[in-house]
């Protein structure tokens, strides 16, 4: 999940390596599975109603997973979410407040129960309800971004 050149980028929305690497994760940090186990990336990413984003370890991390849910919420499509500055799903006076949940992650392995308003392409404001962000580290525990989910949010 690092920079490579454009004709090296894997798809990674119906990739089961990286759907190993989420679903993986989220129950190894969170203790619960993140999907149901006859779930696979096709579902995660075009049926399932809740929200899945994932962003790597950049400097400024960008959005490398976002499912249908999440382009629908955030109004981007695919290629424009994943090209897309994580920090820009929120409004700069609230980048500081978003930013101080990413270290908490990075502290504590996941948070819940999250609350934080953010911003759609179109410019609509959106409250994220009851998200659970969670450290994306792989079996060999290497870290390789953070990742959220929610199923809940509603216009601010």
């Amino acid at each position: 999940m690092t920079d490579r050149p454009e004709s090296d980028v894997v798809d990674l929305s119906v990739d089961e390596a990286f759907f190993e690497l989420l679903t993986g994760s989220f129950q190894r940090i969170v203790g619960r599975p993140l999907v149901n186990p006859q779930a696979g990336p096709p579902w995660l990413y075009n049926e399932a109603p809740f929200v899945v984003l994932a962003h790597n370890t950049d400097a400024d991390p960008r959005f490398v997973y976002a499912n249908k849910a999440a382009q629908n919420c955030f109004e981007y499509p695919w290629d424009e979410f994943v090209t897309l500055p994580s920090r820009l799903s929120a409004e700069l006076p609230n980048r500081a407040e978003r930013q101080q949940l990413l270290d908490a992650v990075t502290r504590n392995g996941f948070i819940s129960d999250y609350r934080g308003l953010r911003i759609a392409k179109s410019g609509r404001r959106f409250w994220i309800e009851e998200g659970i962000v969670w450290q994306l580290v792989d079996r060999e525990g290497n870290l390789r971004g953070q990742a959220a989910t929610f199923s809940k949010w509603k216009d601010a």
